[in-house]
């Protein structure tokens, strides 16, 4: 369990009052210091509850388990059942930026579980028109949410401080914060430490404006690209997404906040890759479900000590996962270990009753939830509407006092872990120098080059800025940045463009030009993937322009794939082609003779199979953030060369879903050619692009692998040393991802063929060598037997070492001869 960062969880209110004072906060109410109600605060504690007394739970000198057990014994069930709900802050459901007199009268005037993306500025908020008086600068933005937290710490009879919620996937979803690129970008880095950083800007801005819990990371596993949410998913494969969701859990939570998980549990493989209003269905196998889709799940709760999770809105095998006690106690809490409290996602309390059919009405549905293991209900409404009829469930018998004090006392306990009750402030002058830091700004830029999958180059890579004379950056993503601009991550950043990207770097030696040739979509679109429409006079207008532009061009780079129109959340598709006119225009490009250098911005793989076939170098950037035109111009001209690897498969055709690593035997196999039933020749076979693959500029040589031992035996402990020395072999220093794989070569149920175990991305000089040690461990070796019980089985394993999962260097056996060894933890 993760042992949290002492620096950012203050054991005393050490100069409390003296802050709010320094800080400008109290003239942020447009009044004198109200020294009646300073008077709580003194050097080393709050008094919370205006007794003039220490009491328990204002003593940070106290266990927490003291302090939970002292305060939940002074709360009135009108309080508790408050802690139970999210308050979604200003322009979402509190109209008021700041704490009015109706505040008093509503619910809240008990108290509140967990304020939600209050005054982050977020981009539906802009759309909205929401004033950004409290949202920037980022000092008004500290000392608004200082104002609000004021009201729960002065206004309400306990004091008991909110804990301010918010996303962070793209970076803090907060106005003017640091942009990174898409998560599926962050999970083609292949680089943990990266992940660990960005934890750690992330949860550094967070605690700097006073938001003390960030949903992130989303931990799902998007096996069917279709589901519009892959774009903020790391990856396909549980050893990959386990990798990140571990070190983004220790950056954020080092820096004092705390991470709440998404979406618990088996949310990322909704049937047919549909969301939205459709129902999700997903048909996953318990041994999948167990293998794949909870892991990340286990080592975020078990190995980085996450405070929060979101349950999910979905049902698996009959039971919504909000009421199902089997996820929210007996796997989280009882298997995973899980300390902290889980929220509902948007909804999940109402499904059990207006969706999935289980409740006959919305206070059964609560009742099923908080005694399944939710704590706080989460959703786009008033929380009157939850509390009213939660309340009366109580009155009526329905749901027992013991239950809601068990569910409050896992909130609070987070509160104390955080240390709001102890420093529920923060110093605004802090978060200018916080925000947007030199140090944040490099680690963005670094995650937007690092980010980059080169997936074909004939050579036309790097280009030579000196042969140029004119290029063309052409397509409806060449000069547009907004598919960097996310709900999930900050407003109101300028991000730099491919088109301004390759004008800076090329310089006035070179004429850039842009043209858009075409939409992200068509006039039809959806409808047009299945019944083609003829091209209007605009689009025709648009290709020709583009095409002309080529003809006098020396090079055109298309820049093409997706917006929020085509993928993001409730944005699932039914096909993978390009959407709308794309391939039109990149075809008439290329007609022109031209040489093409196709960009992919993009969210999810795209079938691209008459790129592949056709245009010398393609290059996927999917959504970069805010440097991503300055990455894309450095990897085009070979100031960059690209490292990045896919953290999912690329599939030919939408009829191959599901084709996702890693996979059963034979699972994408082809058909026979001969024998009894050798007829079938009727489907493509294979990956357009498989998991892990990406391309350099130079080249890398891989020696033999060396083992520890070759033959394990219960008093090793089944611990293997795995190693190799790799070798730039090339003229250009390169990074080179080093993936390693394993296969139980026979075993007593169906294991993968290939399982990813651990992978290094390393700098290598040209000529310079390095060695690279893997660690396997017994859970690297186990699998779950038929009573989905994990242990090892004695036999040969086979170790595969590659630059992707089909692009392997170096193989080696090993022996595990010993009895069968059982999971007793």
């Amino acid at each position: 369990m993760c042992l949290l960062s002492p620096s950012r969880f203050p054991r005393g209110a050490v100069a409390v009052a003296s802050l709010l004072l320094a800080s400008g906060f109290v003239a942020l109410r447009g009044a004198e210091p109200d020294t009646t109600s300073r008077s709580i605060y003194h050097a080393d504690w709050i008094d919370l509850n205006k007794n003039g007394v220490r009491d328990p739970y204002e003593d940070s000198r106290r266990s927490i388990d003291e302090r939970v057990n002292d305060l939940l014994a002074r709360m009135t069930m009108e309080e508790k059942t408050c802690q139970l709900v999210t308050l979604y802050g200003y322009c979402r459901v509190l109209s008021d930026p700041q704490p009015t007199e109706q505040w008093k009268q509503r619910v809240w005037k008990d108290g509140i579980g967990n304020i939600d993306e209050h005054l982050n500025n977020s981009i539906r908020c802009i759309a909205k028109g929401a004033t950004r008086e409290y949202s920037f600068p980022y000092d008004a933005n500290a000392a608004g949410l200082n104002e609000t937290q004021r009201f729960f710490i002065e206004e309400t009879r306990l004091g008991i401080p909110a804990d301010f919620t918010n996303e962070g996937l793209r970076g803090l979803c907060s106005d003017s914060a640091t942009l990174l690129p898409a998560a599926i970008g962050i999970g083609s880095t292949w680089n943990t430490e990266l992940v660990r950083a960005i934890g750690g800007m992330v949860g550094a801005e967070a605690y700097a404006l006073g938001y003390t819990n960030i949903y992130a990371p989303i931990l799902d596993l998007p096996r069917d690209p279709r589901w519009g949410r892959i774009v903020e998913c790391y990856g396909e494969d549980p050893f990959l997404v386990s990798s990140y969701g571990r070190q983004m859990v220790l950056g954020l939570q080092e820096q004092g906040v705390a991470s709440t998980l998404k979406h618990f549990a088996v949310y990322g493989i909704p049937r047919g890759g549909r969301d939205g209003n459709a129902r999700t269905d997903p048909q996953v196998t318990p041994r999948e479900m167990v293998d794949l889709h909870l892991e990340p799940f286990r080592v975020a709760v078990q190995e980085a000590g996450a405070l929060g999770v979101m349950a999910s809105y979905n049902d698996w095998n009959g039971a919504p996962v909000a009421t199902s006690a089997h996820f929210l106690t007996d796997i989280l809490r009882d298997e995973f270990g899980f300390r902290g409290y889980v929220v509902s996602d948007s909804d999940a309390v109402e499904y059990p009753f207006s969706k999935h059919r289980t409740a006959a009405h919305y206070r059964e549905a609560i009742r099923q939830c908080l005694e399944a293991g939710l704590n706080i209900r989460t959703n786009f409404t008033a929380p009157e509407k939850f509390v009213e009829p939660l309340r009366e469930a109580i009155a009526l018998g329905e749901i027992a006092p013991s239950l809601i004090d068990q569910r409050v006392a896992e909130v609070l306990r987070v509160k104390f872990v955080l240390g709001l009750f102890d420093q529920p402030y923060r110093d605004p002058a802090n978060a200018n120098t916080v925000v947007r830091s030199p140090e944040h700004l490099a680690i963005a830029r670094q995650a937007s080059r690092e980010s980059l999958v080169l997936l074909k180059n004939d050579g036309l890579l790097p280009i030579d800025p000196s042969a140029l004379r004119r290029v063309l950056v052409v397509g409806p993503n060449a000069d547009d940045g907004e598919g960097s601009i996310s709900r999930y991550g900050p407003s109101n950043v300028d991000v730099v463009t491919v088109y301004e990207g390759i004008k800076a770097h090329l310089g006035s030696a070179v004429e850039v030009v842009h043209a858009r040739g075409s939409e992200i979509v068509d006039a039809t679109w959806p409808e047009s993937e299945i019944l083609p429409t003829p091209l209007t006079s605009t689009e025709e207008s648009m290709i020709s322009e583009a095409v002309e532009e080529a003809r006098q061009s020396d090079l055109a780079v298309v820049v093409l794939g997706d917006s929020e129109r085509t993928v993001g959340e409730s944005v699932s598709r039914t096909s993978l082609e390009l959407p709308g006119r794309q391939l039109q225009l990149l075809q008439a490009i290329e007609a022109t003779g031209t040489p093409v250098v196709l960009v992919l911005v993009s969210g999810r793989p795209l079938s691209i199979n008459w790129a592949d076939r056709h245009v010398p170098a393609i290059v996927e950037a999917w959504f970069p953030g805010e440097f991503g035109g300055d990455a894309i111009a450095e990897l085009l001209t070979g100031t960059l060369n690209p490292g990045g690897r896919l953290p999912v498969t690329f599939p030919k055709t939408v009829g191959q879903v599901p084709i996702a690593f890693p996979s059963k035997p034979a699972a994408n196999a082809g058909q026979p050619k001969s024998g009894p039933n050798g007829t079938g020749f009727s489907r493509v076979t294979g990956a357009l692009y498989p998991f892990g693959h990406g391309l350099s500029y130079t080249t890398f040589d891989y020696g033999p692998l060396e083992l520890s031992a070759s033959t394990l035996d219960l008093s090793d402990d089944l611990e293997l040393s795995v190693s190799l020395e790799v070798t730039n072999s090339g003229e250009r220093a390169g990074d080179e991802v080093v993936q390693l794989y394993l296969r139980d070569e026979v075993s007593t149920v169906t294991t993968y063929d290939q399982m990813l175990r651990g992978f290094a991305r390393i700098t290598l000089a040209p000529g310079e060598t390095r060695r690279v040690t893997f660690t396997l461990s017994w859970r690297d070796l186990s699998l779950l037997d038929d009573n989905l019980q994990r242990m090892v089985e004695p036999g040969v394993f086979r170790l595969m070492v590659g630059a992707s999962s089909e692009d392997i260097r170096s193989e080696a056996e090993f022996t595990v001869a010993t009895a069968n060894l059982e999971d007793n933890g």
